[in-house]
């Protein structure tokens, strides 16, 4: 069974420097693993409960961060929105140097461990930056305005806010393939629970997802910043004792090499160049037509023998160089579903925050709430899923999950374009009540136009995820080399990084366009802006990436049989 970013027991030196591979497990002692009293649904379920956690401690900062930027720190909405997606894509794109740096040197439960501290840290500092800039909420400039935080407070928050982007970097790539490991794949009821633990994994994370977006955006929008920041950091810690707590029932995978990933690869790419330079050139044709070959020297038979050895003992290297490479254009299709899924946590906010969120005479929903729909049809729709629809896809296709991987992906990106057309279409109505009801240049008023006209597009994106988000993480820890599953997730993670770099970019460039022009499409006045214009152009994107997928993921070719699940 693989292992990727796993390479070690817990804390034992005679396990610290081993690296994953298809090795069979150990238990916490480093000796043979029992089934009986290590892996399946009991050790996972210890790491589902700290992914929670983080999830929770994630989006506790996350979900709501475009408030705090345009609220306390003053920024606009189109650099508020830029410096989001720009963190996004770091906290995505980190777990490749993540999982590299536990599968070459820290192995998978300690770097767990070590990103954990770092979470701790970090959660703690942004929750303290806030004490910093509230002095300025306080304070007026002479134009009536409040003050702006001093670069040295705003650098501190940034600074803490990329520990913790830092912290999920590495945290993120090693704990979902480390609870899969704990499934033997060999096992036929094994392998039936690790593909049903995806499902699960998810289910139990936007669970956690859904709390987190309706108790703290409501806490930090009217209690508090620093208790909104300080609670993540407390239940960090308590996962962190969670995670220590099921250190006895875990699997570890281990082998015999005592060199990384990184050290592998680099030294069989060195090797390669030295074998093409020392290579001796092919006898001459004439000597190959007349009488007997001359007999090589003795030296240089040696040489080539050990060429040979090289060759098999790197030549798997570059079938795993090949495995990764084949993965890429399914990466890359992948990119556009990432920028539309950035949308949820920025302008989606700041579209809610305009509208009518009374619920009752006293209850006023907190913009960032509404994301909390997008994590109650996961949970809803997941069990339905497991339970319902792949039971009978199964018995009409024949492949055990119901549908492959990637016809599970495309689904999802069908669903995501839809969000997005239905996005656009309720932003041009709110900007026409906007207009009717003469508010377009009072953007402080709310506009006459209920909160519950944006839920359908936070259900679709949720049913998008069920498809897409668990479809890519099965996908690329299923289709990668078995001793580079960690970088699998990692390679997951990073389409939603790239993907959120993609946003940024695309935010900075039409504000720039836009605003030379007139009114920006991200205005700070909402009323003015065209937020609609901005999502029919996603639509359109992503409607010819869906046209790219199709063609690749047709042609594309599992690496197994059995993958076909």
């Amino acid at each position: 069974m693989p292992s990727g970013c796993g390479a070690s027991d817990p804390l034992l030196p005679s396990m610290a420097d081993g690296t994953a591979a298809a090795a069979a497990p150990v238990d916490h002692r480093g000796r043979p693993a029992l089934r009986s009293a290590t892996g399946g649904w009991r050790s996972a379920l210890f790491i589902i409960a700290v992914e929670i956690a983080e999830r929770f401690s994630f989006y506790g900062v996350s979900a709501n961060l475009i408030t705090y930027l345009t609220g306390p720190l003053g920024e606009g909405n189109a650099a508020a929105a830029a410096a989001i997606n720009a963190w996004n894509g770091v906290s995505q794109v980190l777990p490749l140097l993540g999982a590299a740096l536990a599968d070459s040197w820290l192995g998978r439960y300690r770097t767990i461990l070590l990103a954990s501290l770092l979470y701790i840290l970090g959660l703690g500092m942004l929750s303290f930056s806030t004490l910093l800039s509230s002095g300025s909420d306080q304070c007026t400039s002479s134009s009536g305005k409040p003050c702006r935080p001093s670069t040295l407070q705003v650098a501190f928050f940034y600074v803490s806010l990329y520990m913790v982007a830092v912290a999920q970097g590495g945290h993120k790539p090693c704990v979902q393939a480390f609870g899969a490991d704990q499934f033997d794949p060999t096992d036929p009821e094994e392998s039936v629970s690790r593909s049903s633990f995806f499902n699960w994994w998810y289910f139990g994370m936007c669970a956690g997802t859904a709390v987190t977006l309706v108790l703290l955006s409501y806490i930090q929008d009217n209690i508090g910043w620093g208790l909104g920041f300080g609670i993540p950091c407390v239940v960090m810690s308590c996962a962190l004792a969670v995670f220590l707590f099921g250190t006895r029932t875990y699997r570890y995978y281990v082998s015999g090499s005592k060199k990384g990933m990184l050290s592998r690869a680099a030294e069989a790419l060195a090797e390669w160049q030295s074998r093409r330079k020392t290579s001796p050139l092919p006898p001459p044709a004439s000597q190959e037509c007349h009488g007997p070959a001359t007999p090589a020297p003795r030296e240089f038979s040696t040489r080539v023998d050990e060429d040979e050895q090289e060759v098999v003992r790197d030549g798997s290297l570059v079938e795993q160089a090949k495995d990764v490479v084949r993965l890429f254009p399914i990466w890359a299709t992948c990119l556009i579903y990432a920028v539309a899924f950035a949308q949820s946590s920025t302008f989606f906010t700041k579209q809610a925050a305009t509208l009518d969120r009374r619920v009752g005479d006293r209850l006023n929903v907190p913009p960032a709430a509404l994301q909390s729909f997008i994590s109650i049809t996961i949970v809803v729709f997941i069990p339905i899923y497991d339970r319902i629809i792949v039971p009978l896809a199964r018995r009409y296709s024949g492949v055990p999950s119901g549908i492959t991987m990637l016809q599970r992906i495309g689904t999802g990106m069908v669903l995501s374009l839809v969000s997005m057309v239905v996005a656009a279409l309720v932003e041009s109505r709110r900007l026409a009540v906007a207009r009717d009801a003469g508010l377009v240049d009072k953007p402080s008023v709310p506009v006459p136009m209920s909160l519950w006209w944006m839920v359908p597009q936070y259900v679709l994106f949720g049913a998008a995820d069920v498809f897409t988000m668990v479809g890519l993480q099965e996908f690329f820890y299923d289709q990668v080399p078995d001793k580079l599953r960690s970088l699998g997730l990692a390679l997951y993670l990073s389409i939603f990084g790239v993907g959120s770099f993609i946003s940024s970019a695309l935010v900075s460039g039409i504000n720039q366009v836009t605003a030379a022009r007139g009114d920006s499409w991200f205005s700070n006045n909402l009323n003015r802006a065209h937020l609609d214009y901005f999502y029919w152009l996603l639509a359109a994107l992503s409607a010819l990436e869906l046209l790219a997928y199709g063609y690749f993921s047709v042609t594309f070719k599992y690496k197994n049989k059995g993958a076909l699940r």
